[in-house]
């Protein structure tokens, strides 16, 4: 019998993790859309908090959220401090970069392939640091076949996930687009998390690390604070409908008094 439980708690953290990446999911597509219409700076400060959303909210809590709920009979777990949270770094980063290239790609094919498989291969990464980053009583190990599955769907996500960004827009849209990927983001975990194994020792010893009610916990709370702040930016902000009415007034306003055309984003003449 495997001494590993993944749902120790039932499904309590399955489906609080599935809410969580919905919802980092959500937030980070309506902060890209905020992004198209911009243009400029502001642009990038919008993609800047759509990868905090992403891949801090929507990734990162999420497989922490589910670790929660994961147990190794006979042992204790504790976490390394410095990996789990070079962990969360890497999900943002990631996310960021995949964001900035598909957008400046101008959601060409290419650039949209090589940011889906960059930022799929860098979640990934997040995804088995996280779990180097357990401490537990016993010898970890993986099964090739179904780590590369992983891999497969993180990056099918991430590509999914980028063309999501530059494509859908709409309150409706956007959550029918956040519920797909927080199943992908969860099936990317789980596969994941049933690749390993545990040949737990005889005799239970001494663990370094941190236990997950006093490390975990605060910095996913921590998360979700900025998470909250997000949203309520989103929120006070003006809509996309009303950013893309300022931006074709703007353009207006300039054609006639000087005769040359706003540009977007990418240098492209709007309109």
């Amino acid at each position: 019998m495997s001494p590993i439980d993944h749902f120790s708690l039932g499904v309590l953290t399955p489906l609080l993790a599935y809410v969580m990446s919905s919802v980092g999911s959500m937030l980070g597509l309506l902060l890209a859309s905020r992004a198209r219409v911009a243009g400029g700076r502001e642009a990038w400060w919008w993609l800047a908090g759509a990868a905090f959303a992403i891949g801090g909210t929507g990734i990162w809590t999420m497989h922490f959220i589910a670790m929660l709920g994961f147990s190794v009979h006979g042992s204790v777990i504790r976490y390394d401090v410095p990996l789990t949270v070079a962990s969360a770094l890497i999900a943002i980063v990631v996310v960021g970069v995949g964001l900035f290239l598909a957008y400046h790609g101008r959601g060409r094919p290419a650039y949209l392939l090589g940011g889906g498989v960059l930022t799929g291969l860098g979640v990934a990464s997040m995804h088995y640091l996280g779990m180097a980053a357990m401490n537990v009583s016993g010898r970890m190990s993986y099964d090739p076949v179904l780590v590369t599955l992983s891999v497969l769907i993180a990056v099918a996500a991430a590509t999914a996930a980028l063309w999501f960004a530059l494509r859908v827009s709409g309150a409706l849209r956007i959550g029918g687009a956040a519920l797909v990927m927080g199943v992908a983001v969860a099936g990317m975990h789980y596969t994941g998390m049933s690749s390993m194994s545990v040949a737990a020792h005889a005799d239970m010893v001494p663990l370094d690390g941190a236990k997950a009610v006093d490390f975990l916990l605060p910095l996913i709370v921590g998360i979700s604070v900025i998470t909250v702040g997000l949203l309520l930016t989103v929120i006070l902000s003006p809509s996309e409908k009303e950013l893309r009415s300022e931006a074709e007034f703007r353009q207006r306003l300039r054609e006639r008094d000087e005769g040359v055309p706003e540009v977007d984003l990418f240098g492209t003449p709007r309109g």
